[in-house]
């Protein structure tokens, strides 16, 4: 039964990717079919198989023991805040994201990383069948973050068509930053979140052919990635600190407003129709929470969660839930796989205001198609969801 429901999930949102296409004679099919069997080969190999254990629990142990080096400096400085046994979201989960991004910037000042990601954008070119560029994008995106990675390409920021611009920004929406991936590590289950990672990778292009089809010339598919500014170790060093800390701070101012005003509206909405805001959204997204797989019973609260992350950020939705004890095991896994991404209304404005920042005219471009981003990287959340669907029992 899951199978069928699965494929009625794979066409819902392969037709709803088709409906808003802008160049329905342009799509590629092949380049999709073989990024979709690769979704569900990789999924089935991390979810159901002991070579994909063995990697999720190397993975999930590097950043555990990661994270126990980065309390040495929180307990340094706020140990004295908390008693014993005492748990605090913002010193425990986002405070580590500081010494992650410190690691980062390591890795990118001895060039490990630009060469990583460089050589894997050029093997996923391949495959996807679009340029160089848009495959290093969305491999940077991941490690770097859906803001900071225009800096790297900002040399060709202003001679981007639209089409591919809004390639290079839905590929920044559909990802997470690797900073905080031991943040989600610790709020939902590691295999879950390396899952989503590696899924929302092709579902990102999967997306992107449908509703934005376009061949790159030969001519065009250059890619030019911005050399930073010679800096010294500790100057890279302490730049990647404080970028971090800023993350952590503002997703906590973050949380903090999101996590109050949906208070103040579930509070509103159940005195004037007995019914919270989040529960109302449950019911718009119970049919889409059904099709990526999660039982009935569990849709319209599945459904709560997904529309949470939508309207605040993951992490609000991540915390969610915890509220819902009652949730099956397998709704769970399939809504954790929806998470993992920034598809939300406030990544808009990141990623806008991140392009803007660098080329005024493309950030207006940016901000006028805002919506069809966030429609694109739902779809992809979605997408990835419905194939690790099939492997969660």
């Amino acid at each position: 039964m899951k199978f069928l429901i699965a494929l009625l999930g794979l066409l819902v949102v392969l037709g709803l990717s088709y409906v808003a296409s802008n160049k329905k004679k342009d799509i590629r099919y092949k380049p999709i079919a073989i990024m979709i069997v690769l979704q569900v080969i990789l999924a089935y190999v991390l979810l159901n198989t002991v070579a994909g254990t063995a990697l999720i629990k190397g993975f999930s142990g590097l950043f555990e023991k990661l994270l126990k080096y980065a309390n040495e400096g929180i307990v340094f400085v706020f140990g004295g805040l908390l008693n014993e046994g005492q748990f605090s979201f913002f010193l425990s989960v986002l405070l580590p994201i500081v010494f992650i991004s410190a690691l980062i910037g390591i890795l990118q000042y001895i060039k490990v990383l630009p060469f990583i990601v460089k050589y894997i954008g050029l093997f996923l070119s391949k495959i996807n069948g679009m340029g160089k560029l848009e495959s290093y994008n969305a491999v940077a995106s991941a490690i770097l973050g859906q803001s900071e990675v225009f800096i790297s390409v900002k040399k060709q920021m202003g001679m981007l068509p639209k089409h591919r611009l809004y390639t290079l920004c839905a590929s920044a929406m559909s990802t997470v930053s690797m900073s905080i991936v031991g943040a989600y590590m610790q709020i939902l289950d590691p295999k879950y979140v390396v899952t989503a990672l590696v899924l929302n990778l092709f579902g990102g292009f999967i997306i992107a052919s449908i509703l934005n089809p376009y061949k790159v010339e030969e001519s065009e598919d250059i890619l030019e990635v911005q050399e930073e500014e010679k800096q010294s170790f500790f100057e890279v060093l302490g730049e990647y600190i404080m970028d971090g800390f800023k993350v952590a701070v503002i997703v906590a101012a973050m949380l903090i407003g999101f996590i109050a005003l949906i208070a103040l509206i579930n509070g509103l909405f159940s005195g004037i129709f007995g019914i919270s805001f989040q529960q109302m959204l449950g019911y718009l997204f119970a049919p889409f929470a059904f099709i990526m797989g999660i039982p009935w019973k569990d849709a319209v609260d599945a459904g709560s969660i997904m529309a949470t992350k939508m309207v605040s950020n993951e992490f609000v939705a991540m915390l969610e839930i915890a509220k819902y004890p009652e949730l099956s095991s397998r709704a769970v896994g399939i809504v954790s796989v929806f998470l993992v991404s920034f598809a939300n209304f406030s990544s808009i404005g990141i990623i806008a205001g991140a392009v803007k920042g660098l080329h005024e005219k493309q950030g207006n471009v940016v901000a006028r198609f805002g919506l069809k981003l966030l429609y694109g990287a739902t779809l992809v959340s979605v997408l990835s969801a419905i194939i690790a669907g099939l492997f969660i029992k």
